[in-house]
């Protein structure tokens, strides 16, 4: 067990640097992008699931918290609020970016949840027009990440520290899991070599926080699950959006049926990913 904990915490440390320029380079675009990304999308009418899906894939302190804001008040529309949630890729590009995953991996990645997102979005606001009524609502906090008002190099700092502690637990998880029980094993629950695989992997994918992202790529990065299985708890990972939709949208059927939108859709892109043969 101490050398599980000790191949742990080195293995984390060596990330530490990485990590922390990632988090460093994405506070200043966010920086600088933030308001203008804002009136961008307040904006967006017909292209919104277009735009919603391109900015998603940026990750940002709360945007689909902000997102989250704008629909409650009907500032955008349904479709385009899909696209967000979907394209939306929180912890999961810095985590790949610290491991060194190759940049093809990361294009690929970021190109199908765009991909995905823009078309979910359309259809929904094909088949569901948007909404004119508006309503006021107070601005909520996003108290999972970081306060940006702190300075980029601060912001980022904590951002590194928050994130490293999660890959910290969920490394260690899985190193325990592979010295008892071996990698097979673990590849076994998870179903990597079913078609099934994104049933589970789309739950994990729901749960509103950064940990459900890190949990997926860590396991996509050990071999315990495939690429369509990762893809499909991507699309669905949301961050705390999904959370605080249900806190501030009084419409509690709709809630849940864009939950199940959610759902649906990681489980189907998965299903397709994984007919595909030069993906295995």
């Amino acid at each position: 067990m101490s050398e599980i904990i000790i191949d742990t915490i080195i293995d984390g440390l060596k990330l530490l640097p990485f990590l922390y320029l990632t988090f460093l380079v994405l506070e200043l675009i966010e920086h600088k992008l933030n308001e203008k990304n804002k009136k961008i999308i307040h904006k967006a009418d017909k292209l919104g699931p277009f735009i919603g899906s391109c900015l998603g894939i940026i990750p940002q302190c709360g945007f689909s918290v902000m997102a989250t804001n704008f629909y409650a008040t009907r500032v955008i529309s349904l479709g385009t609020l899909i696209a967000i949630y979907l394209s939306t890729s929180d912890e999961m590009l810095p985590l790949l970016i610290s491991q060194h995953a190759k940049i093809s991996l990361i294009i690929t990645i970021l190109s199908i949840k765009v991909v995905v997102a823009m078309i979910v979005g359309f259809l929904i606001d094909f088949i569901i027009r948007k909404e004119n009524k508006k309503e006021h609502i107070k601005e909520f906090c996003d108290h999972e990440h970081c306060d940006c008002n702190h300075g980029v190099f601060k912001s980022s700092l904590k951002h590194t520290l928050h994130i490293f502690s999660f890959i910290i637990i969920v490394a260690f998880i899985l190193n325990t899991f592979f010295e008892f029980f071996g990698k097979e094993q673990l590849s076994n629950l998870f179903m990597k070599n079913s078609i099934f695989g994104p049933f589970i992997t789309s739950l994990i994918g729901l749960i509103p926080n950064c940990v459900s992202s890190i949990i997926l790529t860590e396991l996509y990065l050990n071999s315990a699950i495939n690429f369509a299985s990762l893809i499909s708890g991507l699309l669905t990972n949301s961050g705390i959006g999904i959370l605080l939709l249900f806190k501030i949208n009084s419409n509690k059927k709709q809630n849940f049926v864009i939950l199940i939108i959610l759902y649906l859709t990681g489980v189907i892109t998965g299903f397709l990913l994984y007919l595909l043969p030069f993906l295995h």
